[in-house]
């Protein structure tokens, strides 16, 4: 007599069927998964998705000015499961063509169906991602898909939907499966790095960053982080050139005068600790002269509520306008990589 388990977790006659269906109209198709590795460029914070193939083991994976590093933590080494995955199952997918003013592009949504759960999609250690390669026409460059989300599970089909995008046109500066010409030079134009230089500045007289604080690129925090630590958000049509016409040396030396508006985004952070952060970037500005201070920034307590518990998170924001040269961000861009551990072999 079979347990509960056994009868749960056994394929249904319904289930059976659709199993069959899935192999008769895909082919009986298979999708190779490879597996990528988070790099982080240290000048800039700029996020880079690279083979797995490429890096080799370290102790302590993205080694640079942005990653925490906590007293006795443990090392941080490459997956021992096979760097490849392939999976049986059925691939739909939609096309959309996109006409904007920046750029023409196609969009294509995947539907991956699979006969049996992908483990290895769920336990995927943080700092590396699974991107599949699968061709949509005799001779044509094959799509690479990643999934976002996992949809429409009913349990007695016995089949599993991963939704996702593939990847984008625009995008693929970002994914590297050839490190021999990786561009390692700045991306952003903007005074971020002036601001993720704040993550190793200790003065000997006081007025460094809160204990256990980082300052992460808006939108590239690492996921499901843990506060305290804080994002810092330029907005893109608030850089502005504060000088008629940027400065051209002999050299070729580029030299503009612009201004910025930073809204930096605080967690965990208790009211001292948060005015210990404003006096930290007072006396930086004041100290290493990176940025100007062009207004009269205060803390803001902000609201983010989870229902289902009833409570607030510990939320700040403050907001910066700030000046600086644009050569300025270069210099500290390489101030930072000099003093970053930092070799494109190590995730």
């Amino acid at each position: 007599m079979s347990t509960v388990t056994e009868s749960t977790g056994a394929p249904t006659p319904f289930g059976s069927d659709l199993a069959a269906g899935v192999d008769a109209i895909s082919l009986n198709q298979e999708i190779t998964f490879a597996r990528y590795a988070r790099l982080v460029l240290p000048l800039d914070g700029s996020v880079f998705w690279v083979r797995e193939q490429l890096v080799q083991p370290s102790a302590l994976l993205g080694r640079a000015l942005l990653n925490r590093f906590a007293p006795n933590q443990a090392p941080s080494m490459l997956p021992s499961s096979p760097p490849t995955l392939i999976v049986k199952g059925s691939v739909h997918y939609a096309t959309d063509l996109h006409q904007d003013p920046e750029e023409f592009y196609a969009s294509n949504r995947v539907v991956f169906t699979a006969e049996e759960e992908v483990n290895a999609f769920n336990v995927m250690a943080p700092g590396f991602t699974w991107i599949g390669t699968f061709a949509i026409s005799p001779g044509g460059p094959p799509l690479r898909v990643a999934f976002s989300s996992q949809s429409s599970r009913y349990l007695q089909a016995g089949l599993w939907h991963y939704v996702g995008t593939a990847l984008l046109p625009d995008m693929a500066t970002q994914v590297i499966d050839d490190l021999s010409g990786f561009d390692q030079r700045q991306v952003v134009s903007n005074s971020l790095p002036a601001w993720l230089a704040l993550n190793s500045y200790a003065p000997p007289f006081g007025f460094a960053l809160p204990a256990g604080l980082i300052l992460y690129p808006s939108d590239l925090t690492p996921m499901n982080e843990t506060p305290p630590f804080g994002s810092v958000h330029i907005e893109p049509g608030a850089t502005d050139a504060l000088a008629s016409a940027p400065t051209i040396t002999a050299s070729s030396s580029h030299f503009q005068l612009c201004a910025d508006t930073v809204k930096v985004t605080l967690w965990g952070l208790r009211s001292d600790d948060a005015l210990t952060f404003l006096d930290a970037v007072y006396q930086y500005s004041a100290n290493v002269e990176a940025i100007g201070l062009m207004n009269v920034p205060t803390v803001r307590d902000e609201k983010r509520t989870q229902a289902e518990f009833g409570t607030l998170a510990q939320k700040k924001t403050v907001e910066f306008r700030v000046s600086y040269l644009q050569s300025r961000m270069s210099a500290i861009a390489r101030q930072i990589m000099k003093s970053s551990i930092v070799g494109f072999n190590v995730a």
